[in-house]
């Protein structure tokens, strides 16, 4: 008997574009031989399910049913593509654990935990993970710039805490670019993360959970045209994404080693990707996003299919992974 599948996409934040094309990705390369899949759009006005005409039908919120020709779709699991808030940060999969629904994504602290560098990066750096040197401001605290440019150098990156996509993020250059990058940022989150400058290589790697094991896929160098790895760079082709990237075998292994170990350290499952700067060959921990861009063009699908893997074959084996 068919699995009936709900693919969650949309969201509350600035991603929510981006989450749509992602889930309509999943929608297209799920095996219909094997699952009855359904587009779940989870929006700040409505949470409705759509059929293949783009009819939409309420969600219950009670049990995550909807009502399609008379009859209650109950579904066995949830596809998780959501950026950000409330699928990325755990909000979401905290309902899905009350309401006992399986999902792809990893538990919704792990999740929580994740979404928030700067906690992320606290956790890591206890078991000696190599990250940039860091400034944490809250919305409303005073701000020393000259203390904060002392404890991180220049140029440096301003960024939301909670927030993917490159939204908020700013390279400052000079002491006067600090302001209104700080303010940039503020738009996007109440929290501020202020990190120093790492000079190399960037590189991009996921880790998943595939057929029952650990897997390190394939690794990525970004290479950018613009100053940094910013959402232009991402999503409107300023970039290269190189699979497998242009590292030396020893500067691979260290990667693929660090890459796991933190997938280990924050109790990870399902799909991770995270970004490392190369600083004289050793990798230092940027951040991980646990709900990666799933269309074709995207890293993560970029390092699967390199690896060997199809997006029917990734696609499936999350949700084989929920029901362990």
């Amino acid at each position: 008997m068919k699995q009936n599948i709900a693919i969650v996409m949309g969201g509350y934040s600035s991603e929510v574009n981006i989450s749509l094309t992602s889930g309509n990705v999943v929608y297209k390369h799920l095996n219909k031989e094997k699952y009855n899949p359904y587009r779940v759009h989870i929006l700040k006005d409505k949470w409705v399910a759509l059929d293949d005409d783009n009819q939409e039908y309420p969600i219950n919120r009670s049990d995550f049913s909807f009502s399609l020709n008379g009859t209650s779709v109950i579904f066995d699991c949830v596809f998780n593509a959501i950026h950000g808030a409330p699928g990325e940060n755990g909000t979401l999969l905290a309902y899905f654990n009350l309401i006992n629904l399986k999902h792809t994504s990893a538990p919704f602290y792990q999740m929580a935990l994740t979404f928030n560098k700067r906690d992320t990066l606290s956790v890591v750096k206890e078991y000696g993970i190599k990250t940039a040197v860091s400034v944490y401001l809250n919305k409303g605290d005073v701000v020393d710039l000259d203390a904060i440019i002392n404890k991180v150098g220049l140029p440096c990156f301003v960024k939301p805490n909670n927030a993917g996509s490159s939204y908020g993020i700013s390279k400052a250059h000079t002491k006067a670019e600090m302001l209104p990058a700080l303010e940039k940022a503020y738009k996007e989150d109440t929290e501020i993360l202020i990190e120093s400058f790492l000079d190399g290589p960037e590189v991009s790697v996921g880790v998943i959970h595939y057929k029952g094991e650990t897997t390190v896929l394939p690794i990525t160098e970004i290479v950018t045209e613009n100053d940094f790895f910013d959402y232009e760079a991402k999503y409107e082709g300023k970039s290269q994404e190189i699979t497998p990237a242009r590292i030396s075998d020893e500067e691979k292994i260290k990667v693929e080693e660090i890459a796991k170990k933190v997938y280990k350290i924050l109790n990870m499952s399902g799909f991770s990707r995270s970004e490392y700067i190369l600083v004289n060959g050793e990798p230092h921990f940027l951040e991980m996003n646990t709900v990666p861009g799933l269309t074709e063009e995207s890293i993560l699908p970029q390092q699967a299919k390199v690896a060997g893997i199809s997006l029917e074959e990734l696609f499936e084996s999350a949700i084989e992974s929920a029901f362990v």
